[in-house]
């Protein structure tokens, strides 16, 4: 007994202090919703951890403004519309995607159900309301080509998030553009009502969607931070996928106010059918085929 003590103590004579888990800051695309939860069930579940990542999970303003802030170091990793990153990169922004996680776009103009407006026909006479500057107004152009409309076919009213979806529920505008588990569950969630989606994915919009980015400094700096937080956000995403519900809980865990869990858990499932195409399907959930990359900014 003596001796395997002795043995012991000289072991951990030997043993350095732990290293320190390498603090990470994830900003969002924008408030959080269904979409976002892989990420706090990942958290929470202790798999970044075990990648030795301390992630500091940080709310975004949209896409555009989450690309800044990686590109200015100020988050080492963001959360966007990769299309979005990918305009910001043609520019000069020194940022890079890591990884792929909606392979394809959620994007789409939404309405109440009951307003039977079903197809891009139907958003004649009608008014739309947007955010100028996010993701979705940047590619609205391309659906309008892709589907014949003109914007003298409509009219259209700006405003921030919370005046788009207020601009729905009060009608004063007959649609938003919005993600299809994003905007849908906020509005079901104030008003009790279903909303119907006419997904730009519909009409050969059909591009990649939300993915991982960072700053390339990053990626030459240390390769090794970027493959374990890939290797923990796939992780992450897989183990959310087996449990809706709780990785919509996980959420609400971090933030009280993050919304109702029904409504998140239902976001997430809705999330789950754009993480894989058809290319895709035997590959690894950040993989995504070459082809549903947009060319439009190259």
């Amino acid at each position: 007994m003596i001796r395997l003590m002795f043995a012991a103590l000289v072991a951990l004579a030997f043993v350095g202090p732990a290293a320190a888990a390498d603090k990470v800051i994830l900003m969002l695309n924008w408030y959080v919703y269904g979409e976002h939860a892989p990420f706090y069930y990942g958290k929470e579940k202790g798999l970044f951890a075990a990648e030795g990542i301390d992630l500091d999970i940080q709310e975004g303003r949209g896409s555009g403004v989450t690309t800044q802030a990686v590109a200015a170091k100020t988050a080492t990793f963001g959360y966007v519309d990769v299309p979005t990153m990918m305009r910001a990169a043609v520019k000069g922004a020194p940022v890079i995607a890591t990884g792929v996680l909606l392979q394809t776009s959620p994007m789409s103009a939404m309405g109440f159900v009951e307003k039977n407006i079903r197809k891009p026909e139907d958003i004649k006479g009608k008014t739309v309301a947007t955010t100028p500057g996010d993701s979705m107004s940047q590619i609205w152009p391309l659906f309008l080509k892709k589907t014949g409309l003109k914007e003298s076919d409509f009219k259209t009213v700006s405003g921030d998030a919370t005046t788009k979806l207020n601009a729905v529920i009060n009608s004063q505008a007959d649609l938003l553009l919005g993600y299809v588990m994003d905007q849908s569950m906020k509005i079901k969630d104030a008003t009790g009502k279903d909303v119907y989606p006419i997904k730009f994915a519909d009409y050969g919009v059909n591009l990649v969607s939300s993915g991982i980015i960072t700053h390339k400094d990053v990626v030459k700096d240390n390769p090794d931070l970027v493959r374990r937080m890939m290797t923990a956000a796939t992780k992450a995403i897989q183990a959310a996928v087996k449990d809706p519900k709780g990785a919509a809980q996980s959420i609400l865990t971090a933030n009280p106010k993050g919304g109702k869990i029904e409504t998140l858990t239902e976001g997430f499932e809705l999330t789950i059918r754009f993480t894989r195409t058809r290319p895709a399907n035997r590959r690894s959930l950040s993989w995504s085929a070459s082809k549903t990359w947009p060319t439009l900014w190259r």
